[in-house]
């Protein structure tokens, strides 16, 4: 009976922070009134087609407290209701243009309803109920939004992939001495990866376009400097780069953050992570501008 009462109130007091997923489908549309149909369509492309396209949208809300006596956080019954009543309720099969006042571009106030804008619009209408730490809006499995209160400011995240090979071996060194580094991926004919390249952009969020940078233009240069370039080599022989440089996972990521730095800045954001997955069980990630540690 002892030993009973006393994990009753086990972990009481102690911080926790816990997530819950919600799904909504909705509709969208990228089209502007001050612009003419070709200036829209040349911002926009094909999202600013009438009347607009879907998503099966996947909201992930992490929040934080000290757990109670009944080993909770919250009660998950009155999250459910919290999400329900002030998001999904709201967008679950609608066109987002006509949903939420923000989204009225009749007014000089509204925006359109991206990803990050919906994502910040989402955490203001659920923060005052919830004690949300961090939101994540998947608008599709390569392409999502977070955002954790810091006013305009959200990250937008795309991800690529490519197929690859390469061997890692440094040349001053013999066969034993890399293989003792390296292991199998030091045997002298390479082998492949199918890599997963997620690409994290951080910026103000526009007041009119609801975007952080032009999402066409962001996945053009990773593909013209990323993927296109990478895409069916070998590292080692193709990329003069890795001539000299040995290909590991922590090196590509750097090399890609590298290239992209500066090109994402001209468009308008700022590089925050890239992070590479090699294999489902190793990944490497690069902060360009913050070596410690971050957690989106």
């Amino acid at each position: 009976m002892t030993e009973i009462t006393s994990h009753t109130n086990h972990g009481k007091g102690r911080s926790c922070v816990i997530t819950r997923r919600a799904c909504f489908s909705s509709s969208h549309r990228y089209w502007l009134p001050e612009l003419s149909d070709d200036d829209n369509a040349s911002c926009f492309g094909n999202c600013a087609l009438a009347p607009g396209h879907g998503h099966n949208y996947e909201l992930i809300v992490s929040m934080a407290g000290e757990l109670d006596s009944d080993g909770m956080v919250l009660n998950l019954s009155e999250v459910k209701h919290a999400i329900r009543q002030e998001v999904t309720n709201h967008l679950d099969f609608r066109f987002l243009n006509e949903t939420w006042p923000e989204f009225d571009i009749s007014t000089s106030e509204g925006c359109l309803p991206t990803t990050e804008a919906l994502v910040r619009i989402i955490w203001n209408r659920l923060q005052p109920h919830l004690p949300i730490v961090s939101l994540r809006l998947y608008e599709q499995k390569s392409l999502w939004a977070d955002y954790s209160g810091e006013d305009m400011n959200a990250y937008l995240t795309i991800q690529k992939h490519f197929a690859a090979a390469h061997r890692l071996a440094r040349e001053e060194l013999s066969p034993n001495e890399n293989e003792v580094i390296y292991g199998k991926c030091a045997r002298p004919h390479g082998h492949g990866h199918n890599y997963l390249v997620d690409i994290t952009v951080k910026g103000a969020i526009d007041s009119r376009t609801g975007m952080i940078c032009d999402l066409s233009a962001l996945q053009k240069l990773v593909d013209d400097l990323v993927i296109e370039p990478f895409d069916h080599t070998f590292l080692n022989k193709d990329i003069p780069f890795f001539a000299k440089c040995v290909p590991t996972a922590e090196n590509i990521a750097l090399h890609i953050a590298d290239r992209l730095v500066e090109p994402i800045k001209e468009i308008g954001a700022t590089l925050h992570k890239v992070r590479l997955q090699e294999s489902p069980n190793n990944a490497a990630e690069i902060y360009p501008n913050d070596s410690s540690c971050q957690n989106i």
